[in-house]
């Protein structure tokens, strides 16, 4: 494995010299003359040559949650052509995206497993956050992006000062929970994360007036017909990267970070003084801890919290890569099976 690697390596780093001598050719020959000169066709091939862009290849096998999509529909393929082709050339989000995963999938896929979720709907996180804890328009937070009046019906507890849509392995509970909810209702994990999307009204109303059965046979609004076509292409991209350009280093990675949690169950009247207690900034105790809403924990009721923090060392990035002598670049069919060899 390790010379098959070599010798790929090789040849990537033989192309991209090559590359750059043509370029270099091609860009001097154009600096020579006056561009105000050169002629509309040479203008255009010159253009050509230094801008080319590959349509993409779909693979030949594609499942989500061991649901195998009809890519013999017209719209169904090229739905899927677009969000991969979409995904392929957003080179920065994509790549980030796929950095995230190495630190929060090993939390989020454990969690999916004993719920009985399909490890595919880990990908269901990456188009709807970009593994991050953003806010949208309609207030949906978090990585798993749920609604406030959801997130309670689930048992997430939202007050000013704690929000447990931001606390990774409690929102993704309630994140199987409402899909398991949905997949009762529909015998269908595709058309569980459409409802996960759109709400199970508007995906019940949709299957009753169109009188059918299945997501792929489904005309819904432009969003939620583009959500799983968007879960598949990420799922392409993650599990083959350098089959679509993306030559990834193990250590470019973002590391999972070790830590260690203290429970509390009275209040904390200032978690500036709190984080500093601990040997850690403020930043650093939100970073761990973005689920505390304010800088102060009032916890009236003495119910128990668990707050974390990196152990110590562990927040700074030579430590982390000291851990892991194996710096490679990613070759491997998946990124998961790249990691663990």
């Amino acid at each position: 494995m390790k010379k098959k690697i070599v010798t790929v390596f090789a040849f990537i780093i033989i192309g991209s010299f090559a590359g750059l001598f043509v370029f270099s050719s091609e860009q001097k020959k154009i600096s020579d003359q006056d561009y105000g000169k050169i002629s509309d066709e040479d203008y255009s091939k010159a253009l050509a040559h230094s801008n080319e862009v590959f349509s993409v290849v779909l693979p030949g096998h594609v499942e989500f949650a061991g649901e195998k999509p009809p890519l013999g529909l017209f719209y169904v393929r090229e739905g899927l052509d677009r969000e991969l082709s979409i995904n392929i050339y957003w080179h920065s989000s994509t790549i980030i995206i796929i950095k995230r995963a190495s630190r929060y999938f090993p939390v989020i896929e454990p969690i999916l497993k004993a719920n009985g979720i399909p490890d595919d709907f880990k990908y269901l996180a990456f188009i709807e956050s970009g593994l991050s804890n953003v806010v949208s328009p309609a207030g949906a937070s978090g990585i798993w992006q749920i609604v406030g009046e959801t997130a309670k019906r689930f048992g997430l507890e939202i007050t000013d000062e704690v929000d447990e849509r931001y606390q990774l392995e409690k929102s993704t509970a309630a994140a199987c929970r409402i899909l398991k909810d949905s997949y009762k209702k529909y015998n269908n994990w595709s058309l569980a994360a459409a409802a996960y999307n759109a709400g199970d009204g508007r995906i019940d109303k949709a299957l009753k007036r169109q009188k059918v059965n299945n997501f792929y046979d489904l005309y819904l609004n432009n969003e939620t017909s583009r959500y799983l076509y968007r879960i598949l292409a990420l799922k392409i991209l993650y599990e083959s990267p350098a089959k679509y350009g993306y030559i990834i280093r193990k250590k470019d990675l973002y590391p999972n970070i070790p830590t260690y949690s203290v429970s509390v169950d009275s209040s904390i009247t200032d978690l500036v003084d709190f984080a500093l207690r601990h040997n850690v900034n403020y930043r650093i105790l939100k970073e761990f801890n973005p689920w505390l809403r304010k800088d102060k924990l009032t916890n009236p009721t003495h119910k128990s919290y668990v707050i974390t923090f990196p152990k110590e060392g562990y927040a700074n990035y030579t430590v982390l890569l000291k851990d892991d002598a194996d710096n490679g670049i990613i070759f491997n069919d998946t990124i998961q099976n790249s990691i663990k060899h």
